[in-house]
């Protein structure tokens, strides 16, 4: 069955309506993220469709923008009255934000939530010492997990003592500008706000301890960002009561469907310039597929466009006489047109 069936089929089984949205989780320039642009091509989808009992949203992603969960969940629940996420694989990070702001979360054995500690980089960050022209991203939780260490594991609690440990680590090399720590800081309270709101919007209220707790292993306690989630963990050790086991039919169908996209979106597929360029080319344009959304009746997609061009250029090498200028056959590409479509 092609896309459209399989998004019927799921529509039958679930007695919903469905709209899609993957991006891609491929290396290089293919890599796609949940973005805020994704609102109006949405808002196209949910007129479209109209008022509805129930919206299915079918995800997959490796996460991106931590602004957009709240926005994208509180206009989906404009158009419907029950709003569930279908995981087929991946629903990581801001992905995993989504997905606690729904009355549902459907998953199947192959289906996984993640940590939503994000990464902050801004002006303030340190530079990268083997690239000066990047910032190197902070970890929210190795920020955390850091003055944990002093204060929990060694004991450290007056406030002399914490001052010295702060200032070591502002320190240390590469520096860290106190800033950047205030933006951690912002960044941590921020996802907090919004997992508690996305939580609370759901039509069956939750307890306050119940919330609270779902956000602090969330956000806190899984330790490591790569920590992934499956279904019977969800529920039963982290307190996601609104996680739904997939059918054995529904299982396949979204199993299924997320294959279709995973051949078109060439997921999976390691990128190379070389085999990109293609034997005995000198230049080469080639467009991606980089994100969906699709429902039975409209179809977007972000696209992008790469042209590749061979050519020669200098390259320093060490000699036993001392450097010297090496010309170098090299692969170049830059972008020539994105958007969606």
């Amino acid at each position: 069955m092609d896309k459209k069936q399989l998004i019927k089929q799921i529509e039958d089984l679930r007695k919903s309506r469905v709209i899609t949205y993957l991006t891609s989780d491929r290396q290089g320039p293919m890599n796609a993220r949940v973005a805020m642009d994704i609102i109006p091509v949405i808002s196209k989808q949910l007129r479209k469709i109209g008022k509805t009992d129930k919206i299915d949203f079918f995800l997959y992603s490796a996460g991106g923008d931590t602004m957009v969960p709240w926005r994208l969940v509180s206009m989906m629940r404009e158009y419907c009255n029950k709003f569930s996420v279908l995981i087929p694989y991946k629903a990581h990070s801001a992905a995993t934000m989504i997905s606690l702001g729904a009355d549902e979360i459907v998953m199947s054995d192959l289906s996984e939530l993640s940590p939503i500690d994000p990464s902050t980089a801004n002006v303030f960050n340190p530079q990268d010492p083997q690239n000066p022209q990047n910032k190197i991203p902070i970890s929210v939780e190795d920020v955390m997990a850091y003055f944990d260490l002093a204060k929990n594991k060694f004991g450290i609690k007056n406030d002399a003592d914490l001052a010295k440990i702060f200032n070591k680590f502002v320190e240390a090399n590469p520096q860290i500008h106190p800033l950047s720590l205030g933006n951690v800081n912002r960044t941590h309270n921020l996802i907090r706000i919004l997992a508690k709101r996305l939580l609370k919007s759901h039509k069956s209220p939750m307890r306050e301890e119940k919330i609270e707790k779902i956000v602090d292993d969330f956000t806190e306690k899984l330790y490591s960002h790569q920590y992934f989630i499956g279904r019977k963990e969800a529920k039963e050790d982290l307190g996601l009561e609104n996680v739904v086991f997939a059918d054995e039919n529904l299982a396949k169908a979204m199993t299924d469907l997320y294959e279709e996209y995973a051949k078109e979106m060439e997921l999976g597929a390691m990128w190379n310039p070389e085999i990109e360029l293609g034997p005995n080319a000198a230049q080469n344009r080639k467009s991606y597929k980089i994100a969906f959304i699709e429902s039975a009746d409209v179809s977007n997609r972000f696209e992008l466009t790469l042209d590749y061009k061979k050519q020669q250029a200098n390259v320093m090498q060490q000699t036993p006489q001392g450097p010297i200028q090496v010309s170098q056959e090299q692969i170049n590409f830059r972008p020539v047109g994105q958007g969606w479509k």
